[in-house]
């Protein structure tokens, strides 16, 4: 079966990670060195313990330039291996699975490291109640593939993109003038889900009255998170924002926050170290 996802075009990303790296010249050193007949075997394996994520793009890569490699994916997508686990066995024209060698890695290492990430973060709130969310802060082009990679690490997707919340902030507060004005046209537009950033506890009150349908409560200690969460009393969900680091998410977890949302998840995630070593063949 094909791998896709919602508002993510497969074949365009492919080709333009490509062309990024073949430019006008195209594989001078493969052309140069490999004959054109030449074939080559070879196996994609963990170097670490990690979360996997991002293999069948990464295969995608491969077909791309050789329709007739075969390509063997060896572990499902969300599974944590150990180091030395094979992730990937391919075999077919030499020359095109060393031009697209650097892509495929770059991007499995990537998707990999970002649900290994995620799932530690995930593991640290186990059984708190609340769950992960991600956010927006994505590498531009790369949010669809990023947020999967956070699924697979067992967060939950937040806001997609602009379209399908309002997230009211502080910025926002700034111009319309206050927590309720801003709350109250984003009802008065329409919109359903109205998500509302609240600094102060006594904001939340505002806010709920005007219409918000979810608070974001932002960058508050455990404390004030446990005593703002008595304050809505169930009323919405709650999820507590800003500077939410491994070694603190439990305790902020623990305060009953519905939620907690972590933008390192996809800004701060090392690259997964995956080899892939080829056997002429």
């Amino acid at each position: 079966m094909r791998f896709s996802l919602d508002r993510f075009d497969l074949d365009a990303f492919v080709a333009a990670t490509l062309a990024e790296d073949l430019g006008d010249g195209g594989d001078v050193t493969s052309a140069a060195v490999i004959p054109a007949d030449a074939r080559f075997a070879g196996v994609m394996d963990s170097r670490d313990a990690i979360v996997v994520a991002g293999l069948h793009v990464a295969a995608q890569f491969f077909r791309t330039l050789d329709p007739a490699a075969t390509i063997e994916v060896l572990v499902e997508e969300g599974a944590s291996v150990l180091p030395g686990t094979d992730l990937m066995r391919l075999r077919g024209s030499a020359r095109a699975l060393l031009t697209a060698e650097r892509s495929a890695l770059n991007t499995v290492q990537h998707l990999s490291g970002v649900a290994t990430l995620t799932r530690a973060y995930v593991d640290a709130i186990a059984g708190t109640g609340a769950v992960l969310l991600d956010t927006r802060k994505t590498i531009p082009g790369l949010r669809a593939l990023e947020k999967y990679a956070t699924r697979m690490g067992g967060a939950t997707n937040h806001r997609m993109g602009l379209w399908d919340a309002a997230m009211i902030k502080d910025n926002h507060v700034a111009v319309a003038g206050s927590v309720e004005a801003a709350t109250a046209r984003a009802v008065a537009a329409g919109i359903a889900s109205i998500i509302v950033e609240v600094d102060r506890l006594d904001q939340i009150e505002p806010a709920l009255a005007a219409g918000a349908t979810h608070l974001l409560l932002d960058n508050m200690p455990p404390p004030v998170l446990r005593e703002a969460v008595g304050i809505v009393a169930g009323r919405v969900p709650t999820e507590a924002s800003g500077g939410v680091r491994l070694d603190t998410i439990r305790d902020i977890a623990r305060t009953g926050v519905s939620y907690v949302s972590v933008g390192r998840l996809t800004q701060s995630a090392p690259a997964a170290d995956i080899g892939l070593d080829f056997t002429v063949g």
